[in-house]
């Protein structure tokens, strides 16, 4: 089938999220979002949990991006991402079991308004937390961003520029909620991988208990002890597809090693804190 062009597929989605806020009523409300981080298998991990009997995806797309840059179109906006309940119903029917809805928005974590947004709206709401070397996880968002337009520096340059782009960038997504950041968003390539500082303030917002991380290199070399973990964190039956798919990897250059020597001694600190928060080694630091 021919790809759909792209602004005839905003047509469609527009015309998609009319319909579903107008639905909103009959619709599913999520069970579990996976909310970062970005470029630590996400789209993998998600559309790998979606073959699950028991889970139907998000309408759309599996980034919904609600709370972080959509929350100003409300609730009713939110809920017509998701499938109808008399889909749910016809899917239980099916298998005899119940199912669950979510979705995954890599920002969530990292933005700092979503996390209360969710802990407030969605009280109930189960979270997934993939993880990687966050060396290597900011060089692939440095990949990423080039490739999209949305980055014209060298990678070691852009880590130079990192902090003068994010000063004051938190303080004005905190004060104007309709404010939209391309530098945190798009440019904080270290700084986005100190993930115990997120970790920690999900924790204190939703409790360690609703909270679940993955370490995303240890569910690529083998994928089934990491979805039977998350099959039982979000009450499914184990369940193991034929194999998980690496999708949204990207060609980029090697990374120099005196770059990614200081690199990684600059956050070993967060590194240790972050394996005392888990209670056991991140793979890069084993």
């Amino acid at each position: 089938m021919p790809a759909i062009p792209k602004p005839a597929r905003r047509g469609l989605q527009a015309t998609a999220r009319t319909v579903g806020r107008l639905t909103a009523s009959i619709r599913m409300t999520p069970s579990f979002l996976i909310v970062g981080a970005k470029r630590a298998g996400t789209t993998s991990l998600y559309n790998t949990l979606a073959g699950h009997p028991q889970v139907l995806p998000a309408v759309l797309h599996k980034e919904v991006h609600y709370f972080d840059n959509g929350y100003l179109h409300g609730p009713a906006w939110y809920q017509g991402h998701f499938p109808t309940r008399a889909a749910a119903a016809l899917a239980e029917r099916r298998t005899g079991k119940p199912v669950m809805t979510g979705e995954a928005t890599p920002y969530y974590m990292w933005h700092p308004l979503a996390p209360q947004r969710i802990a407030t709206d969605l009280p109930e709401v189960r979270l997934v937390v993939l993880i990687r070397d966050p060396v290597q996880r900011a060089h692939s968002e440095h990949a990423h961003s080039v490739s999209n337009g949305w980055e014209t520096e060298q990678f070691e340059r852009a880590v130079e520029l990192e902090a003068e782009r994010l000063t004051g960038e938190v303080e004005r997504l905190l004060a104007e909620p309709g404010y939209r950041s391309l530098h945190h968003a798009c440019h904080a390539y270290v700084t986005r991988g100190r993930y115990v500082e997120q970790l920690e303030r999900l924790e204190a917002l939703v409790g360690r208990d609703r909270i679940h991380v993955i370490d995303s290199d240890a569910l690529f070399l083998d994928a089934a002890p990491a979805l039977d973990g998350l099959t039982a964190f979000l009450g499914l039956p184990p369940w193991q597809p034929e194999r998980l798919k690496n999708l949204n990897a990207r060609p980029r250059s090697s990374l120099a090693a005196g770059l990614q020597t200081r690199l990684s001694a600059e956050l070993a600190p967060y590194d240790e804190r972050l394996a005392a928060w888990l209670g056991w080694t991140p793979s890069w630091r084993r």
